[in-house]
């Protein structure tokens, strides 16, 4: 990779989840409305595992925990549930788990019949990882709610990661960030930009240039993820707070 290709280092919008404040929970609540099933299927991709955690701790073995969750999401899509999520009365995740929890309570015979979603193919859930993340969590020590919070602030930061992989192979940079991603997760200092300059043969000024627009392009990326079920700006703030205080669970 020559030095000029790194100095000029730039990453764009492409391919992101077009929103604004609370816009995926509007349009996951509304069938008719444009971009119902992208965002039913991000809210999906976004919750499920947190939601998995949370039964998983809560007693039921993996085959339950498999069975209530998909069958949870199945009853949020016939009863239009997400038309009750009101952005007044709190954070979006609050709204699921307590709905979560009526879920379990109300309707816990049904949810047994109903195993899987009983046929209800609204997305698919790939549940084949599951148990093998789950393991990777806290063996005790967390209520089922914080590690609720903590898988939620895990996938939230893997989705973020996920977007800025594609936005750099869309522009063909995949190389570029695979070597540079470690930067933005570990501790400041522990990996020389010598290292990483001799690498890719450029400068050390250029990898310093690139790291510090691809963090800035992390950092939007994730007040982006984020802003999908909060209803204003400084919300979005509050909930980064909430999510690295949850990461210190």
């Amino acid at each position: 990779m020559s030095g000029k290709s790194a100095k000029n280092f730039s990453v764009s919008g492409a391919g992101r989840f077009a929103t604004t404040h609370w816009s995926v929970v509007l349009q996951a609540g509304q069938p008719k409305a444009p971009g119902y099933q992208q965002a039913l299927e991000t809210l999906c991709e976004s919750y499920w595992f947190p939601l998995y955690a949370y039964l998983r701790r809560h007693g039921y073995d993996n085959q339950q925990a498999e069975d209530f969750t998909q069958a949870f999401f199945c009853r949020i899509l016939e009863k239009q549930v997400l038309r009750m999520a009101d952005e007044k009365r709190g954070k979006f995740r609050s709204f699921l788990l307590g709905t979560l929890k009526h879920f379990l309570s109300d309707e816990y015979d049904r949810a047994r019949a109903q195993k899987r979603g009983g046929g209800c193919k609204i997305f698919s859930i790939d549940f084949t990882d599951a148990e093998n993340q789950y393991a990777l969590e806290p063996a005790h020590g967390l209520s089922p709610e914080k590690l609720f919070d903590k898988s939620w602030a895990l996938t939230v930061l893997e989705r973020t990661m996920t977007r800025l992989k594609a936005e750099l192979a869309s522009q063909n940079k995949k190389e570029l960030f695979d070597h540079l991603k470690i930067y933005l997760t570990a501790e400041k200092g522990s990996v020389p930009y010598s290292d990483k300059a001799a690498e890719l043969n450029i400068t050390e000024g250029n990898v310093r240039t690139a790291v510090h627009r691809l963090r800035r392009r992390y950092r939007k990326l994730l007040r982006d993820e984020i802003a999908q079920t909060v209803a204003a700006e400084d919300q979005v703030d509050e909930e980064i707070d909430d999510l690295f205080n949850a990461l210190a669970y």
